[in-house]
């Protein structure tokens, strides 16, 4: 009788502490590779130390994360999403995130790290703009690029590298080929007629590769690119002569963003979780090993550090903000008239 009574109260007890643990664990969504690792070493492990919770990293592109919410709507197993702000503006308008709890850290982020809808935000800035290489840029005597319209340049013909309009970077450059000759997202015509005629004669290739990129901004192949000033970094800290430009126009923002799935699990601890990712603290660890401009702006980094990523509010309001809920609208047009007309 005393087994049973035992073996009786063991299963009542197990029965309460499952469920207690069960509502401490939640999956966060969000890139492999060095972010992940990030994560896994770093920014998860001080969380769960602090909350006495259990996280659960899964890692996807992401595209791929937004599939995952879209099919689970209503059953969503993810709590919070870490994706491009492209995909989480989709994300947004189709109602899988919930609105952004103002409390903690959230009120120390930029006004521009601020998603329209407050229903996510941005986790790091990454600033798109021109690389080149100064090794080719010196023997033939040309000085360094300043502005977006250097793409123009004839004397750049087959020197020019840019990503397809798939890829986000070419996307970004036709908006801002628009927007520089009287047009824009709402208007994307003349983008599409400069990017034809002017800047696809001098493109060696569309190159969606990163890695392929990376090579080519080494060799000198690519003398005169589009990028994202973290990649660009990368490319130099390898050694290679290279060097990332702000164009005088300005560059255009791609914010890796945040959001706690609306209807997920555990929502109370997703919002905790997205306020330690926004943290001073964690957005510092971000900024030194994955090169993401800091969106706290309470953040200190090291001078060295400071110089190679998006820092500070002088560089912060000067990043040029694209227009999502157009592009993702057109994205589909878009892409089919550039296969037609300006990477054939």
């Amino acid at each position: 009788m005393r087994k049973y009574l035992y073996v009786m109260s063991a299963t009542i007890m197990a029965a309460f502490v499952a469920p207690a643990l069960a509502q401490t664990h939640i999956y966060v969504g969000g890139s492999g590779g060095a972010t992940e690792q990030l994560f896994k070493e770093k920014i998860i492990p001080a969380f769960e130390a602090r909350t006495g919770s259990r996280v659960t990293y899964v890692a996807g592109n992401s595209t791929d994360i937004l599939a995952k919410l879209q099919a689970q709507k209503g059953k969503q197993e993810l709590s919070v999403a870490l994706i491009d702000d492209g995909p989480m503006y989709q994300a947004v308008g189709a109602g899988l995130c919930a609105p952004v709890q103002n409390s903690g850290s959230i009120n120390e982020i930029y006004p521009n790290a601020r998603m329209v809808g407050d229903k996510s935000v941005g986790i790091g800035f990454i600033a798109t703009g021109l690389a080149y290489n100064k090794e080719v840029f010196t023997k033939n005597g040309w000085s360094a690029p300043t502005s977006w319209n250097d793409l123009l340049n004839p004397k750049y013909k087959q020197k020019v590298v840019i990503p397809p309009i798939t890829n986000g970077y070419g996307l970004l450059t036709l908006v801002m080929m628009a927007r520089l000759n009287g047009g824009g997202e709402e208007k994307i015509d003349p983008g599409f007629e400069v990017m034809t005629k002017k800047v696809a004669p001098n493109v060696l290739a569309w190159e969606p590769s990163p890695g392929k990129m990376a090579q080519m901004m080494q060799t000198g192949e690519g003398a005169l690119v589009v990028w994202g000033n973290g990649r660009v970094q990368s490319v130099v800290d390898q050694g290679a002569p290279v060097e990332f430009v702000y164009p005088k126009e300005g560059a255009v923002v791609i914010m890796v963003s945040g959001c706690v799935v609306n209807d997920g699990p555990q929502a109370a601890l997703g919002q905790q979780f997205l306020q330690h990712v926004v943290s001073a603290e964690v957005q510092g660890m971000i900024a030194s090993r994955l090169g993401w401009g800091p969106v706290n702006n309470t953040t200190k980094l090291e001078p060295d550090i400071a110089a190679k990523v998006v820092f500070g509010p002088e560089k912060v309001n000067a990043l040029i903000s694209p227009n999502y809920d157009i592009i993702n609208a057109k994205r589909a047009e878009w892409t089919n008239r550039w296969n037609r007309s300006v990477e054939k």
